[in-house]
């Protein structure tokens, strides 16, 4: 296995980058997102975006310095494979269905081979974290059927990251060519791509599709029996608050939404990154409602404390852009970075933190590991075709830092095609350097009693 680092200083490393970030030592007392972050090197990939920052400034991760002399950008800071999908443009108000980057909570300005690399690492991570599961070494939330499908290799890794790096620097060059295209969005696949039926999926799920009232995000965290409207009680994922908290949320939080909040609850236990951050999800909608076709009135919006964004703790001076807060921030970002952003979308201080306010969309449909990299006959095309999807979606959100020029586009273009190589094994390296993280992680976390 190559390697970073000697195993006892990455142990320090890594138990003083996790207090940094996390505010808890996980060798005396753990969250749970450290021990999940042990499941799988994937895992760790996703709950570790501030040591991979680190990493970057320490030269542990070193990226080709010519990928990092192209114009800044807006990125998503945290690009891995989990964090793109399906949902509506204009959030819950709107009827498109679209793919693209989902999560910009650790967006800001910075170098795009950061979104590019993380991403890279992660789908090797994923092929081998689904060999892992086939193979009883890693763990899953889920239970995975490995009947009569086949799993992707680390070839097919491989070349999925070669074909992801293809593809976004041929949108750049798509884009260059003809600027107009910024404003495209991926709304449709062909039949036999992998993302086909995942589309049709949230097709279904918007406001005006068949399984609106069953399978929509407001479906599945609504009790339409009741009147009226509230959360369903779920103690896994939604706490009540008292009256006094319940009165004091709802006076901050509604001025930012257009219509009567009917209901709200503290959401517990939601991502890996900010496992411990304080939300709230907010039911919005008509006091009253007089039957089911009043229901595409309503949408759930999250009220989510946001962190700082994970490279500005060593990256902050590269824009004065980063000096906003970090609410702000993420909406600034995620308005650049899509074509048509949620109607909901602010920023506001609440209980001395800055909480982002979205829209939790309809017809959310997002991937997995498992369903990208196992295939009943070919992972390997699956993974292909949604790193080139992946590269499409994220090459656009990039351009749209600049609308002015194409100065980004053509010039990170060029500079890939000379430094593909150089960023792949780079990426290669690091992939194995997660595997030990993961690894050691577990040897750092206490013994569950």
């Amino acid at each position: 296995m190559s390697t970073f680092v000697e195993a006892s200083l990455r142990l320090s490393q890594l138990q003083q980058e996790f207090i940094r970030t996390d505010g808890a030592d996980p060798a005396t007392a753990p969250l749970v997102k450290h021990r999940k972050m042990t499941q799988s090197p994937f895992r760790f990939l996703r709950g570790s975006s501030g040591l991979f920052y680190a990493d970057i400034h320490r030269r542990l991760l070193p990226l080709p310095k010519a990928l990092c002399d192209v114009p800044l950008v807006r990125v998503m800071g945290d690009c891995h494979l989990a964090n793109f999908g399906f949902f509506t443009e204009e959030g819950s108000s709107g009827d498109r269905v679209i793919f693209g980057p989902n999560d910009f909570d650790d967006a800001c300005v910075g170098h795009a081979v950061w979104d590019l690399s993380r991403f890279a690492i992660s789908l090797l991570l994923a092929a081998d974290y689904c060999r892992g599961l086939a193979g009883g070494r890693y763990q899953s939330d889920d239970s995975v059927d490995f009947r009569d499908v086949k799993v992707a290799t680390e070839q097919d890794g491989e070349k999925a990251m070669l074909a992801f790096f293809r593809e976004y620097q041929q949108e750049l060059l798509r884009i260059s060519d003809d600027p107009e295209r910024r404003f495209y969005a991926q709304d449709d696949f062909p039949k036999e791509h992998l993302l086909k039926p995942y589309l049709k999926k949230a097709i279904k799920r918007s406001a005006a599709g068949e399984h609106f009232l069953t399978k929509s995000t407001l479906a599945k965290t609504v009790d339409f029996t009741q009147k009226p409207l509230r959360f369903k009680a779920d103690a896994g994922k939604f706490t009540r608050l008292s009256e006094q908290d319940y009165q004091r949320v709802l006076t901050s939080f509604r001025p930012y939404v257009d219509d009567d909040i009917v209901d709200l609850v503290a959401r517990q236990g939601a991502g890996t990154g900010s496992l411990n951050l304080g939300r709230y999800y907010l039911l919005v909608g008509p006091k009253k409602w007089q039957n089911d076709e009043d229901l595409a009135l309503y949408h759930v919006v999250e009220a989510k404390q946001q962190r700082r964004s994970a490279p500005l703790a060593f990256f902050a001076e590269l824009s004065p852009v980063n000096q906003l807060n970090d609410a702000h921030l993420t909406v600034d970002c995620q308005r650049q970075m899509q074509r048509r952003p949620d109607l909901v979308l602010d920023e506001l201080q609440f209980d001395g933190a800055h909480y982002l306010m979205r829209s939790l969309h309809h017809a959310n449909v997002d991937l997995d590991p498992e369903d990208i990299c196992l295939h009943a006959t070919n992972p390997g095309l699956s993974m292909r075709q949604y790193a080139q999807a992946c590269a499409v979606a994220l090459a656009l959100a990039h351009s749209r830092s600049d609308r002015r020029s194409c100065r980004f586009e053509q010039q990170m273009a060029a500079a890939l095609n000379q430094h593909q190589a150089e960023l792949a094994d780079v990426c290669r390296q690091y992939a194995q350097q997660q595997m030990q993280d993961c690894q050691l992680l577990q040897q750092l976390l206490p013994k569950a009693e």
